[in-house]
């Protein structure tokens, strides 16, 4: 049994990896997440003790948390506009992979079952869209794709989780039932999408009490935990449970939460997002050696033909499921005499061959599919051993391996490759347009305060906020003009406007200088300097990290 000690030398080193691996991705472009894996193999293969991927602790205690954040990060409203293609891709593709590696396995692996291979399938089906995106919003990858990779990656997880369980059962049953399974798929998924929705509204709720940014902190940590329980209890979907209740909070968040609470709750996300999935990835390395054991018994023909069924399956399934799904539908419409204008409103835009290529190769596989594949039981319910446990596995890890290091790498100069690049230009011009409106708003609000016979406000404070408010909006409608004159999808940055920055923090950091000289010079106590310099953190955050619109 690893001791404490032991076990806590393992987190502080794995958290020293981490920080380094992000050190370097920051500084080369390349995928943190891919180079964690390596890493981890790295370590795997030399002398000592290992950690093993304990599938319940994925599931339970890192699973939610993660998805529960990436929910928060996404958009309800962008998905439910392509909602077409997300399902086609979270629900459809995965249910199509699983049941053609089934079929693979029960026709060309000799001694394998159906329902053994679509537990694989259902294993190595979902994409886990964490590298895909850390390397997509780095290169600047359109929102359109964005989007579709984080719909996709948070729903896609639900399905294949329950497909696999269904399949684990009939294989250790022995039997094996289409209408079943669908019939189960429907119960879980829509007990699970209830689920979330009760969570959320709870959480909704709370809201008065989350005034305070501790039990802000407090409840959001909690939630995805409280949702994935409740699901789990009533034998419904957690994974799809907890992703309902983060679209639904996150939708929720901007109007019913306070400043404070969304700046320290989104602080204490960003930190745990970053250090579980940097362990994560380092853990999935590590299961090299639990993995190949038990290989030998197998002839190496029968390990090619399976490994190749399974990646082949996972690498050209995509690209043709894209294609197909994607062009299919406009050009039997528009053989059947429909207005293509018509029947683009009516569901989410086509995506064009380029945007296909880069959406085939974003498919990365991680954790969820070493976890998935973790779970299957070694014994069968009358205690015979599962059937090809051990191919099964290693199928799944060569899959993670292949699309995690191999697509990951390549996937920023794809995207290059490719052209495919977010239009700055309109992007900054949305923000701008909306930050003119929203000070409109307010000068209309101060018009009506100034009004109201009941209210005391100071006709000069009014009068000094109306004419910051001014000076704000002449700031937005400048650069709105200097958008409207340029030609380019890049953002335009003025010389001013490069000035401007650069005087504004040179200005925060004389003040911040002179209140440590105080703390220093025991005129200031540390409360005091830490109450004044968060002051102005905050309000050296609003600047941005370079001048952009």
């Amino acid at each position: 049994m690893v001791s404490v000690e032991t076990t806590l030398l393992f987190i502080l080193a794995g958290v020293a990896v981490v920080v380094a691996i992000r050190w370097i991705a920051d500084r080369t472009g390349l995928p943190a997440a891919a180079l964690l894996t390596l890493i981890g193999i790295l370590y795997a293969v030399l002398p000592g003790p290992n950690i093993e991927l304990e599938p319940e602790v994925v599931l339970t205690l890192i699973l939610p948390p993660l998805l529960y954040n990436a929910a928060l990060d996404s958009s309800l409203l962008d998905i439910r506009r392509n909602l077409r293609t997300v399902i086609s891709l979270s629900v459809v593709l995965v249910l199509v992979t699983a049941l053609l590696i089934g079929l693979g396995f029960s026709l060309w692996v000799a001694g394998a079952t159906m329902a053994a291979g679509v537990a694989l399938g259902a294993a190595v089906a979902p994409p886990d869209p964490v590298a895909a995106l850390a390397v997509g919003k780095k290169v600047g990858l359109p929102h359109n794709i964005v989007t579709l990779i984080q719909g996709e990656g948070l729903l896609n997880d639900a399905t294949a989780l329950t497909l696999l369980t269904v399949a684990v059962s009939a294989a250790s049953s022995g039997h094996f039932s289409f209408g079943h399974t669908v019939l189960e798929f429907i119960v879980s998924a829509g007990g699970g999408v209830i689920a979330g929705v009760v969570v959320a509204y709870a959480n909704r709720a709370s809201r008065p009490i989350q005034r305070d940014p501790l039990i802000a902190n407090a409840i959001s940590l909690s939630t995805p935990f409280l949702a994935y329980v409740i699901a789990e209890e009533v034998h419904v979907s957690g994974v799809l449970a907890v992703v309902v209740a983060g679209l639904i909070v996150g939708h929720d968040t901007p109007r019913l939460s306070s400043g404070a609470s969304r700046l320290q709750v989104a602080a204490v996300w960003r930190l745990v997002d970053f250090l579980l999935e940097g362990l994560v990835f380092l853990l999935i390395g590590q299961q090299l050696p639990r993995v190949i054991d038990g290989l030998s018994e197998y002839k190496t023909s029968t390990v090619v033909i399976a490994v190749s069924i399974t990646v082949g399956v996972v690498l050209l399934l995509r690209p043709l499921f894209l294609l197909v799904t994607q062009k299919l539908p406009t050009s039997m419409h528009a053989r059947l005499g429909g207005d293509p204008e018509e029947n683009a409103a009516k569901r989410d835009r086509a995506l064009n061959g380029r945007e296909i290529t880069a959406l085939s190769w974003a498919g990365t596989r991680g954790v969820i599919t070493l976890a998935a594949a973790f779970i299957i039981p070694a014994k069968t319910d009358d205690g015979a051993p599962f059937p090809d446990l051990d191919l099964l596995l290693f199928c799944a890890f060569v899959v993670v391996l292949v699309t995690l290091v191999g697509q990951g790498l390549t996937f920023a100069p794809l995207v290059r490759m490719l052209g495919l690049r977010a239009n700055k230009s309109d992007k900054a011009r949305q923000r701008n347009e909306a930050r003119s409106a929203s000070v409109r708003a307010a000068m209309d609000r101060l018009e009506e305060i100034q009004q109201d016979e009941h209210d005391d406000a100071d006709d000069q404070a009014i009068e000094t906020m109306r004419k910051q408010l001014n000076h704000r909006l002449e700031r937005y409608l400048r650069r709105i003009d200097l958008l409207d004159q340029s030609d380019s999808d890049e953002v335009p940055v003025s010389p001013q406007y490069e000035a401007a920055l650069r005087v504004r923090r040179a200005v925060i950091d004389a003040q911040r200088e002179e209140l440590i000289r105080w703390r220093d010079t025991a005129m200031l106590d540390d409360e005091g300097l830490r109450v004044l310099e968060r002051e102005l953190d905050h309000e050296e955050r609003l600047l941005p990290d370079r001048p952009r619109a």
